[in-house]
């Protein structure tokens, strides 16, 4: 490959990773500064978002029919989640520390606070924990997938691919066979240490 267009594609990922830390850590200030106002939150402001809550019969009365259909399909996909999560999570914790790759932390991943909004009723409440479960499990479970296959294939696909993952910039151009073994061992070594794309060091630990 070009060493011009190489340099472009670091330079690339490199910028997208200050931005999803700059993003991050703006959140994570946001959410800081928040947590420790919390108890300071005056009661008017939680009375004012539970004047929007809607009783348990409204709710039944004005939610759509074919959500109330469809929702025990919906909520039968928790037995295979919980599968994967249990499967992948075993896998992690029992060949993560044989590759000597980083482990991925659930936290980072899989987060409930959507229950603290008085606005939503039990049952709003609790449809958000199950969304926020099932997103936050497979982007938990693409990450653990991202870093194996960083570790045994890092190699871009010969086509564009429409969906990639956050590694997948850093991975070896296709068909570049000059020091492959040796860039491969690099990598792997890396993965031992280093963040995920847009994390710090910190945060990791």
């Amino acid at each position: 490959m070009n060493e011009k267009i190489r340099s472009l594609l670091d330079q690339i990922t490199r910028l997208e990773d200050d931005l999803r830390s700059a993003v991050h850590e703006s959140e994570e200030k946001a959410f800081s500064q928040i947590k420790s106002r919390q108890r300071e939150i005056e009661e008017s402001v939680r009375q004012k978002q539970h004047q929007y809550t809607k009783s348990f019969f409204h709710w039944i009365v004005t939610y759509r029919p074919q959500n109330l259909i469809t929702g025990p399909i919906i909520y039968s996909m928790i037995l295979p989640l919980l599968m994967l999560d249990l499967c992948v999570s075993l896998y992690q914790a029992s060949c993560f520390p044989i590759y000597k790759i980083t482990k991925v932390r659930r936290r980072d991943y899989i987060v409930f606070d959507r229950q603290h909004l008085q606005y939503l009723n039990a049952i709003e409440k609790f449809h958000c924990t199950y969304c926020a479960y099932a997103n936050g499990l497979m982007a938990y479970v693409t990450e653990i997938v991202a870093r194996t296959e960083e570790y045994f294939c890092p190699i871009k696909h010969a086509r564009k691919v429409l969906a990639t993952h956050l590694r997948y910039g850093r991975f070896l151009p296709y068909g570049e066979a000059e020091d492959y073994e040796k860039k491969l061992e690099e990598i792997r070594v890396a993965l031992g240490d280093a963040p995920a794309p847009g994390k710090t060091e910190t945060e990791v630990k």
